[in-house]
């Protein structure tokens, strides 16, 4: 396995550092495009609502920094994330408006060989796959501001974890919640937001995740463009 490469070191990278003449040269291989999607929702009380969105930009960052061909856009910072209605601060385009955009999208990038989409928000399911994406897979992780995200968030930001006002949400396996999330929301599952238990995160466990999660998008990736 690869060690994630550190953001200073990703800067090459970047599609929005390019200029339109850096890209309109035409190499023997076009780059690969790739689109982190988050949201902007809550995340409990201690985790900030970006956190999506900066979970998903460091994936696909360490991405470009294992396959050289990799462009990193800037984020869809804003997504589907109506399950969490009835909490200050979260914003929601809804399923279609997402997958519309994403479509159009990829017809715009007609000057890459392809785009996938980083995707690190679950409420973006239904839009999300009906075109290439890429999902976290973490076994025995917790659903939502919970242990496996803020794991992430102390190595990823931890400025921006706010230890003292971590709470336990609900712990159950979310396929017993998803009935009653899906009808009323996240508020009416849980009053606090957080969908897993925060306690005992530490940065090196979101090290290791963060680890997990490039190497399967790098082996995914390194095998569709082969």
């Amino acid at each position: 396995m690869t060690s994630p490469t550190l953001p200073a070191q990703r800067d090459a990278a970047m599609l929005g550092n390019a200029v339109w003449t850096d890209l309109a040269i035409v190499p023997a291989r076009r780059p690969i495009v790739a689109v982190p999607i988050g949201s902007c929702e809550q995340h409990g009380p201690h985790l900030p609502l970006d956190t999506d969105t900066r979970i998903a930009c460091a994936v696909a960052s360490a991405l470009a920094a294992a396959i050289p061909r990799v462009l990193v856009a800037p984020p869809v910072g804003i997504s589907a994330s109506g399950e969490h209605a009835g909490f200050a601060g979260t914003l929601s385009i809804g399923a279609d408006a997402l997958e519309l955009m994403l479509i159009e999208l990829v017809r715009s990038a007609d000057w890459c060989d392809g785009v996938v989409f980083v995707n690190g928000h679950g409420g973006n399911h239904s839009a999300v796959s009906r075109v290439l994406s890429w999902w976290p897979t973490i076994e025995r992780g917790d659903a939502h501001a919970g242990r496996t995200e803020t794991s992430l968030m102390m190595l990823l930001a931890p400025g921006f974890v706010r230890h003292g006002a971590a709470e336990s949400g609900r712990t159950e396996p979310l396929g017993d919640l998803l009935p009653l999330l899906q009808r009323r929301g996240v508020a009416a599952v849980s009053p606090n937001g957080v969908l897993g238990d925060p306690h005992g995160a530490t940065a090196s466990e979101g090290a290791a995740l963060l680890l997990s999660l490039v190497d399967d998008l790098v082996a995914r990736v390194g095998a569709w463009i082969a």
